[in-house]
């Protein structure tokens, strides 16, 4: 646009800005530092005289013979700031509030333009404010999700319920005393922030789904999932705002999933195994019995002092130890039929007991019974169900090398209708990287020759197939407590 052009269009660019502030309807003058009027709406009274006529504010406005005595246009003439305050319109006999502006000119405030808003206009702008406000707040403080807010010293502004709720901390108190540092362990409130001025977790100034713990009250700490922002003013940094979520039931409900996916897995596992050593069992049956047969004969053929004779002894000695592993490996295979009736877990824990006492390798252990004698009984196969517990046992008289003390508790369970068993050792406790491979078939931190590894893989199938559960938990150098429950009848009573 070339320079004539440009002139000739600023005069309607002039009136257009004239008639929208007409259009405003509200009283502005302009004034200067003698309190004269330089300008004036037509809503503000008659035109005021041409300048130079010289009409003061307060005249003009208020018809008064001296200034107002408290005049914004004096304070922001001062301090070159706007400014609004209350005033009496005596004309129209009403409170009125006054907004003034200063005009710059030369670096100096030159002028300055004062405006009146009625009050009930305003009154009407501050209820809605607090409406929304109001609405805000409940917004805020009824989220399911934690919220905190904190400015650029951390000091908390905004804390809602469910943020108390999680850290153990009321609202008031968060907000009267908490800094933001006390809410995560560590200095983990210092690397929230070089998180969210990174891009490394959703951009500049922006922190997704950080998994993060919060320190509570009490000294705990609860697992949350962190999203947070940084809070601009233009482009100044004036706090943050983070939700987070509680972890706890999620990551729960992770490890029951975790452990039911093992569980499944273990026993489609041992059902595989099962059958393979059916079969592998009945093709070894036939040689190892021949082996067996041919052996003898030639012992009993063998002079005493042959130099041949131990070696038919070894070879008879290690076939008798591979029949009896083929054995093994047919009772953990086989598939007959539970002999299910009702069981009374006290007894058979009793004659379990019974029998193994009086061994060798039992004279230096303490045995110690704690049974609940008002337990109902369970329907199990008594027979398979004394095998679970002398396998157990006789593993935990091993782990104490004779020397010791054994506990073994019968309840009914807190979280259901269970009986439970627990057997607790005093022994030497399972290596960490070895307990989860307990119940595997074949696994054995035994000698060799001394352990097959399937004891505890029987017991696991047993208690199995009857919908109980075992678990084993391990101190090492300490001792090891397994804990079976087995499942009540319907009514979980006795009659």
């Amino acid at each position: 646009m070339s320079e004539p052009e440009r002139k000739q269009g600023e005069p309607g660019r002039k009136d257009y800005l004239i008639k929208a502030i007409e259009a405003f309807g509200r009283r502005l003058i302009v004034v200067d530092r003698d309190f004269k009027v330089l300008a004036a709406t037509s809503s503000a009274g008659p035109p005021p005289p041409t300048s130079g006529a010289g009409v003061s504010c307060y005249e003009y406005l208020y018809d008064l013979p001296a200034d107002c005595g408290s005049c914004p246009a004096l304070e922001v003439f001062e301090t070159g700031k706007p400014l609004s305050q209350r005033a009496f319109d005596t004309r129209k006999e009403e409170e009125i509030c006054l907004f003034a502006y200063p005009i710059f000119e030369a670096g100096s405030v030159s002028a300055v333009a004062v405006v009146d808003v009625d009050l009930a206009d305003l009154y009407g702008l501050e209820m809605d404010l607090r409406r929304s406000n109001a609405f805000l707040n409940n917004l805020i403080m009824s989220s399911v999700d934690g919220i905190i807010a904190s400015d650029m010293r951390g000091k908390i502004v905004i804390f809602n319920e469910a943020a108390a709720e999680i850290s153990g901390y009321s609202v008031e108190e968060a907000i009267r005393d908490l800094h933001i540092t006390k809410v995560y362990p560590g200095d983990g409130a210092r690397e929230i922030m070089r998180l969210l001025r990174s891009k490394e977790h959703g951009g500049r100034g922006k922190l997704k789904a950080y998994m993060v713990d919060c320190l509570c009250k009490d000294g705990s700490r609860v697992p949350i999932k962190l999203s947070a922002s940084i809070v601009h003013e233009g482009d100044r940094e004036v706090g943050s705002v983070g939700f987070f979520t509680d972890q706890r039931e999620k990551l729960r409900m992770q490890r029951e999933l975790q452990e039911t996916q093992i569980k499944l897995l273990q026993a489609e596992k041992m059902a595989s195994l099962g059958k393979l050593a059916a079969g592998v069992a009945h093709q070894l049956n036939n040689p190892l019995g021949g082996i067996m047969l041919y052996s003898q004969l030639l012992l009993e053929d063998c002079p005493p002092d042959d130099p041949s004779r131990s070696d038919l002894v070894r070879i008879a000695v290690d076939t008798e130890r591979c029949r009896d592993i083929v054995r093994e490996l047919l009772e953990f295979a086989r598939q007959t039929r539970q002999e299910i009736r009702p069981c009374d877990i006290n007894r058979t824990v009793s004659q379990t007991l019974f029998l193994l006492e009086n061994q060798e390798i039992f004279q230096n252990i303490e045995v110690v019974k704690e049974l609940d004698e008002d337990l109902a009984p369970v329907p199990a196969d008594v027979q398979q169900l004394n095998h679970v517990l002398m396998n157990i046992i006789l593993n935990a008289a091993e782990a104490m090398e004779g020397r010791g003390r054994l506990i073994v508790r019968t309840a009914r369970a807190d979280d259901g209708p269970w009986a439970v068993i627990q057997i607790r050792d005093t022994g030497c406790g399972i290596p960490v990287d070895v307990l989860p491979h307990i119940f595997e078939p074949f696994y054995t931190t035994k000698e060799e020759g001394k352990g097959t590894g399937l004891g505890l893989s029987m017991a696991y199938g047993i208690i199995e197939k009857h919908k109980g559960r075992i678990a084993v938990e391990s101190d090492p150098g300490r001792g090891t407590e397994f804990t079976i429950h087995l499942p009540f009848d319907e009514k979980g009573e006795r009659g």
